[in-house]
């Protein structure tokens, strides 16, 4: 199983770019603070670098600025590359499926612009229900129709 959840703050402005094939795209890199306290009682932070794609990408390009908290869940994906000085790394990253908002509307922070509380949460890449998918259930239009 791979799943990942992370809340942290951005680094920067997540920046909305586009593919050869026309799929939105945006990377990004998030602050995230260790549970524990080091000997010097100071917390230490995890710098996480993480991609969001199509309509994920979208949402949190246009809704995320830098230094305001995010929560995300995704998986954890590993790519190797050569170095320009011929050395093998190993780069790891994020691949949000799902993010979230975690301050209030008026607590935004880093000079963030509000967001309007009638957006979807969270924003997902693919419906987890579908209505063709339905079969013997039925909708409950007023709290009379529930059975308890």
């Amino acid at each position: 199983m791979n799943s990942i959840c992370l809340m942290g703050r951005l680094t920067g402005d997540p920046e909305l770019k586009t593919t050869q094939n026309g799929f939105s795209v945006t990377s990004f890199s998030v602050a995230v603070d260790r549970a524990f306290r080091g000997k010097d009682q100071e917390r230490q932070t995890d710098f996480i670098n993480c991609v969001a794609w199509r309509g994920t990408a979208e949402f949190i390009s246009r809704y995320f600025r830098k230094g305001q908290r995010i929560a995300l869940q995704g998986s954890l994906q590993s790519r190797r590359y050569t170095a320009n000085d011929g050395s093998q790394r190993t780069a790891y990253e994020v691949v949000v499926d799902n993010a979230f908002f975690c301050e209030a509307k008026g607590g935004n922070a880093g000079g963030a612009p509000s967001y309007d509380s009638q957006i979807p949460q969270p924003v997902e890449a693919r419906p987890a229900f579908s209505t063709a998918n339905a079969g013997d259930f039925e909708e409950i239009l007023t709290d009379e129709d529930l059975p308890f």
